[in-house]
């Protein structure tokens, strides 16, 4: 039997409403079976390995630091495991006990400005959000204080760090309470959240900022002298809490709005993330069209666009695929180094992950096929890392 038109007037616009409700009503529901109100999020103990890698020596010297009484106990067979906060303490540890300069506690030193790493693409799909996540929290894990930006509505970075954006997220708690333009306006250290990964605090998202794409066109005809401009607000708020994080990374929205514009204008450096298809490419041609004519509006405006680096992000790879690998070579070809060289390969270990709204830095292997989620992992940690080159470099690191 055909489906019946939609004839009445507001036929549509009450049944997408009715659904809304009703999806709404179910996911809340499901979150409450899921994460009661009295669970927490937290994050993993490493392996010897692991921790090793986040703190930045060989095993065989983890080893060697605690057999002389530090780290953790033992398990009852004999193997350790290391909570984040072991970690931490065997970094300050081996500062407190080394000469010259701090090497493992990683926080800006004088001279080393904010970065602030936009991440972004006009097409959803592209993995955005899940490199955004994975950045963060790999940031955080080696020892920088991070702080994790959620500007996409639709607000999925928020929920994988545990603050849901229809229970946890109320008005004006996202970035729009810090950069609206009414009376409103609230300061930005309170707004932001700290996670269970020390580290990392989060600045959740929800539909909420979607007001600053209707409010900002009616701010700019009524603007007076002394309002600053909207694509200088970002920036304004961050100038306010630098000198309590190293790194900001900013999950940009899927469309070419205001947010995304103040974002841009607020960043040290940009992470443009591509699916290697042809359709994507094509897309992400017309974004780049659309952007480079924007900014150049505002810049005209005053906006300042100094940029440390951009870099293009080939994200759901699938390595075997060969219309892909011809579709990653020929962005190689067009911008050649500005095209990060790991790849964020294609894997159901993170997209299973992400069904229980985690990220693979806080999934338990044993969930998974070994090879599988090895696999993943190797890819995100190359993808994190030489990104993480980039910022030293940026600083003068070496």
């Amino acid at each position: 039997m055909l489906n019946k038109p939609l004839k009445a007037a507001g036929g549509l616009r009450s049944l997408i409403a009715s659904d809304a409700e009703e999806l709404s009503r179910q996911l809340q529901a499901h979150q409450q079976r899921t994460f009661p109100p009295t669970a927490r999020k937290t994050i993993r103990s490493f392996t010897p390995a692991e921790a090793a890698d986040f703190i930045g020596i060989h095993q065989g010297y983890l080893r060697q630091i605690v057999s002389e009484g530090h780290g953790p106990e033992p398990l009852p067979n004999g193997r350790r495991l290391y909570s984040v906060e072991d970690i931490q303490e065997l970094r300050r540890l081996l500062d407190e006990g080394g000469k010259g300069p701090r090497r493992y506690i990683r926080h800006r030193q004088d001279g080393e400005k904010l970065q602030v790493i936009s991440v972004m693409n006009f097409k959803g799909g592209s993995g955005k959000t899940t490199s955004s996540a994975h950045l963060a929290q790999f940031l955080a894990l080696r020892g920088y204080r991070v702080l994790a930006i959620d500007l996409d509505p639709q607000a999925s970075l928020s929920a994988l760090f545990g603050h849901q954006p229809e229970l946890d997220v109320g008005e004006n708690e996202t970035l729009y309470g810090a950069i609206r333009y009414d009376e409103e306006r609230r300061d930005i250290t309170e707004i932001v959240r700290a996670t269970y990964t020390p580290n990392l605090h989060v600045i959740p998202g929800n539909l909420e900022l979607m007001e600053f794409e209707h409010e900002t066109p009616k701010a700019l005809i009524a603007r007076g002298r002394s309002d600053s401009m909207f694509f200088a607000r970002i920036g304004e708020c961050l100038a306010e809490i630098e000198s309590a994080y190293d790194i900001v990374v900013i999950d940009c929205p899927p469309q070419l709005g205001f947010l995304t514009l103040s974002a841009l204008c607020a960043a040290t450096s940009v992470l443009i993330t591509v699916h290697p298809q042809m359709l994507d490419v094509m897309s992400m041609s017309q974004f780049l069209h659309m952007t480079g004519d924007l900014l150049e509006v505002v810049e005209n405006a005053g906006g300042t666009m100094d940029y440390d680096w951009l870099r293009y992000l080939v994200t759901r790879y699938e390595p075997n695929d060969g219309p892909q690998s011809q579709m990653a070579g020929f962005l190689r070809s067009i911008f050649g180094n500005r095209v990060l060289e790991n790849a964020m390969v294609k894997s159901t270990a993170v997209s299973d992950a992400g069904l229980t709204k985690q990220t693979l830095y806080e999934v338990d292997r044993n969930q998974f096929t070994r090879g599988t989620y090895d696999r993943a992992l190797e890819s995100l940690t190359a993808v994190n890392a030489e990104i993480e080159e980039l910022v030293k470099q940026t600083w003068g690191r070496k």
